[in-house]
């Protein structure tokens, strides 16, 4: 039998590994009304997820009547991670095919790790509420290394490599192209997921395999290591 391929696959969070849509949504919907703008749609909160809160503040006020001052802006996001921490997983779940995946990954001895542009705090908050914690070697957020360095910058996955403490292939999964942008930079072979928060069409992205549901992920990663020489 031909043995796994990677040693290390990490993971993004938001539309990737988790449907936090939900949660996202009512807190973007939260600092919104704070602001007497309307309400969006949960599903419309969709367009404005990728590149972390503010971003995604941001496209929602744009969207809902127009950006406002620095200072409000900052009370807005504020109060759009408070109601969010209070409410992090109240509809947030593993994807389909999610729980079995990293059951299939851990028996082939993978070190699995989480790479967000979310908060780090916020991150390993939800995988505790979730149970999910002790599937993680480790959980890297957007702020973990300071400012300036979230994805599509290669850092947050250097600093990955770093703490798994072995030496072997590794590979990334997301769904956006900070994802795609992240992982080219630093050098691993990105598996997209076609059902997240894609800011382009994820065939588009330029990703070693696109997935349309987390069961395909072992098969893909299989194919991209037999295809692809070691470095």
């Amino acid at each position: 039998m031909t043995a796994f391929p990677y040693k290390i696959v990490g993971f993004d969070l938001d539309g990737t590994l988790l449907d936090s849509l939900g949660d996202l949504g009512h807190a973007v919907n939260h600092a919104l009304s704070l602001e007497g703008r309307r309400t969006v749609p949960i599903a419309e909160v969709r367009g404005f997820v990728g590149g972390g809160a503010r971003k995604m503040l941001a496209n929602a006020l744009v969207a809902t009547g127009g950006a406002v001052d620095d200072v409000r802006f900052e009370e807005l996001h504020d109060a759009l991670l408070t109601y969010y921490e209070a409410n992090i997983a109240v509809e947030t779940r593993l994807f389909p095919g999610g729980e079995a995946m990293l059951d299939a990954l851990a028996a082939k001895g993978v070190k699995i790790a989480v790479v967000t542009n979310k908060l780090e705090r916020f991150a390993v908050k939800i995988f505790a509420e979730l149970g999910l914690s002790d599937r993680f070697y480790t959980v890297i957020g957007g702020d973990t290394l300071g400012p300036g360095r979230a994805k599509p910058k290669p850092d947050l996955l250097h600093l990955m490599l770093e703490r798994a403490g072995i030496e072997g292939r590794a590979a990334y999964v997301g769904d956006t192209t900070y994802d795609t942008r992240a992982a080219a930079a630093a050098g691993l072979p990105c598996v997209v997921v076609g059902f997240g928060f894609s800011d382009m069409a994820p065939e588009d992205m330029g990703a070693a395999a696109v997935i349309g549901h987390l069961g395909e992920l072992v098969p893909a990663l299989e194919r991209i290591g037999q295809s692809v020489p070691a470095a």
